[in-house]
């Protein structure tokens, strides 16, 4: 498949190696048309940089941008969405007071972005409790990465899940869309122990049975 990556930071370098290494086509849009060419010819294989303007191509769009960037870049790139399968991977921290999410109760950033993009669109959650560092990796000490998907449509979670896989990291469905809320809890959680217990952002959390 196609991968259409919105963003050309840590977090688009960190999913672009991964959709590279599964052998799928990648292309980086960024309003920086010079960081999203040096994304692309970073990542290789077949990473191509495209132009703010220039329609999509990608049977998969991650938003890699931080909220509430992200809900702007949906709605300035609606019309390129249609057909395609979003992919939030925003933890909304309230850049305010870095204590709580910006989001208000009984909902999150992907359902948000689930209102804005056109109908019959479906949104999916993943790669938000996932650093970047442990992306370009592939692994944290030796163990496969998890990632945690929710969404509406089994269709595009299963899009997901499969981009997911072949990068060489473990996709686990946890439902629909609304559980995004939870995520986007566990995720800034991640966040917020990073400091104090100096994980340097190479932490992960991993499901064992």
């Amino acid at each position: 498949m196609k991968v259409t990556i919105v963003g050309a930071g840590n977090m688009g370098r960190g999913i672009g190696m991964r959709a590279v290494a599964g052998g799928h086509g990648v292309e980086i849009v960024d309003r920086d048309a010079e960081q999203a060419r040096a994304l692309a010819e970073e990542l290789g294989g077949s990473a191509t940089a495209l132009r703010p303007d220039d329609p999509f191509g990608g049977d998969v769009v991650v938003f890699a941008l931080y909220y509430p960037g992200i809900k702007d870049a949906v709605r300035e790139y609606a019309d390129r969405l249609a057909g395609t399968v979003v992919v939030d991977i925003t933890n909304p921290v309230d850049t305010e007071t870095l204590d709580d999410l910006a989001t208000p109760p009984g909902t999150s950033s992907a359902e948000e972005v689930a209102q804005l993009v056109p109908e019959g669109t479906p949104v999916v959650k993943a790669f938000n409790t996932t650093f970047a560092p442990t992306l370009v990796a592939g692994e944290v000490g030796g163990q496969q990465l998890d990632v945690l998907i929710a969404g509406d449509d089994d269709t595009a979670k299963e899009k997901v899940a499969q981009l997911v896989a072949d990068g060489g990291l473990r996709p686990l469905d946890v439902g629909p869309l609304r559980r995004a809320r939870q995520l986007e809890h566990m995720g800034f959680l991640h966040i917020a122990v990073q400091q104090p217990l100096g994980l340097g952002f190479g932490s992960t959390f991993k499901l064992h049975s």
